[in-house]
């Protein structure tokens, strides 16, 4: 059930994590908060400038093989767990949590991400937005914001207009913010035209008056910049400011 504010242009769409499209397999749990792959819905391709918010949790030993991307800046935050990243540019990385990671397809690449865990889950969050300028030369960039993270508020993790602290993505219309928030711990939420914010885990408190639980989402459009306040057990954000 979608919660939704609308006064004049300013509006504020709740989107629970129970009403996520979601693939389930063996050694996979996806929630996509976007039509992706065969959940195809023609009236939620996207919020602003992000397309995809995949929310996955992938078993010890498996995980996602070789496979390709085109034109797309991908963003990936790990929340537990460990994901091994390779790419035929001969990228390689172990992501971990705290380290953000941009990879741009670019003219086209191929890369697999695996849990090669023999026991625990990885927990990640995947996030696409189209690049600026498209058949560009694939590139990677990863780095650790753990410390930025551990001041508290919100922090840059991905960003196109140059913010420090923070890889490097290329599209100038779009920032992505994270914060691991405190019990109590109240933040004002980025003010852009189209502004997502997830709670991948812990629970929040939106401009006072809606709760959002782990895996939920809300849609801000022209909605300014809210209080978003942690709940009593924290909460782990990531939020897209978006043109």
């Amino acid at each position: 059930m979608h919660m939704t504010t609308n006064s004049s242009s300013p509006v504020i769409d709740l989107r629970r994590a129970s009403d996520r499209a979601a693939t389930k397999i063996g050694w996979l749990d996806s929630k996509h908060s976007f039509s992706f792959g065969r959940h195809y819905d023609p009236t939620n391709t996207g919020h602003g400038l992000l397309i995809v918010n995949n929310d996955d949790i992938v078993r010890g030993g498996s995980g996602f093989d070789t496979h390709p991307h085109r034109d797309m800046e991908i963003v990936t935050w790990v929340v537990s767990g460990e994901l091994e990243h390779k790419d035929s540019e001969r990228n390689r990385g172990v992501l971990y949590p705290g380290l953000a990671q941009r990879m741009s397809a670019g003219t086209g690449i191929w890369h697999s991400e695996m849990n090669n865990s023999g026991s625990d889950d990885v927990h990640f969050v995947q996030m696409w937005v189209p690049p600026d300028t498209e058949s560009v030369d694939p590139g990677y960039e990863q780095l650790d914001i753990n410390a930025e993270l551990d001041k508290g508020g919100l922090v840059p993790i991905a960003s196109g207009k140059g913010h420090d602290a923070a890889i490097s993505i290329r599209q100038r219309g779009a920032v992505l913010w994270g914060g691991r928030l405190g019990p109590g711990e109240t933040v004002s939420v980025p003010d852009d035209r189209n502004v997502h914010v997830f709670v991948p885990r812990g629970s929040a408190v939106l401009d006072g008056a809606w709760t959002l639980s782990e895996g939920d989402a809300a849609r801000l459009t022209g909605a300014g910049s809210p209080s978003l306040s942690a709940g009593p057990g924290g909460a782990e954000v990531l939020i897209w400011a978006t043109t």
